[in-house]
């Protein structure tokens, strides 16, 4: 929380303003010794994730393993609210670990299916056997990760899955130009 004393630095433009916050972390920060190695907190987040890369492989199994499981909830259930929480959910989730445990590749499938989930106006109408190529994209890019051309075969699947899925949007969402425009963008996971 600001101290009485530090006011937001405010300039002011034709009919707008521009106000910038004080940052009194930055005090708090300069505290630091950077030539102490051991108050650095980027070193000491490194070195537990450090202790924790054995882990990360069997992690990585059970996110997949809750994300097929999720997937079979939609075909016994259908898309109701729950099931498509749980699917989202499971995909969102491998999306933004899987480059943390040591799987950058299998972003861009999660990634894939986040999109085609979260933006398809009536979630009835996602087709059933998309959503099956998503969860064994995921599922096949990370149980082969070891062999050498992982990678490039990861990349040219996710690719396709991409257009797929951009296609289906697009076709779903064609009664709304604008929603359409903000989505047909480039995906935002990098191509590792």
């Amino acid at each position: 929380m600001p101290t009485p004393k530090e006011k937001p630095a405010v300039t002011t433009y034709g009919d707008y303003e521009v106000i910038v916050p004080p940052h009194p972390l930055r005090k708090a920060a300069a505290l630091v010794d950077p030539a102490a190695p051991e108050d650095d907190p980027v070193v000491r987040a490194e070195e537990a994730l450090a202790q924790l890369e054995p882990e990360f492989a069997g992690w990585m199994d059970m996110e997949c393993e809750r994300l097929d499981k999720a997937r079979h909830a939609v075909k016994a259930k259908g898309f109701i609210r729950q099931t498509h929480e749980e699917l989202f959910h499971a995909a969102h989730d491998i999306k933004g670990e899987a480059a943390t445990f040591g799987f950058p590749a299998v972003t861009a499938a999660a990634d894939s299916l986040c999109r085609l989930i979260e933006h398809t106006p009536d979630m009835t109408r996602i087709p059933l056997s998309l959503v099956d190529r998503h969860v064994d994209a995921v599922r096949a890019i990370h149980r082969e990760y070891a062999r050498s051309d992982a990678t490039e075969v990861a990349a040219v699947l996710t690719k396709r899955l991409r257009e797929v899925t951009d296609e289906f949007l697009a076709n779903e969402n064609r009664h709304r130009p604008d929603y359409l425009d903000g989505i047909a963008g480039p995906s935002l996971v990098p191509n590792d």
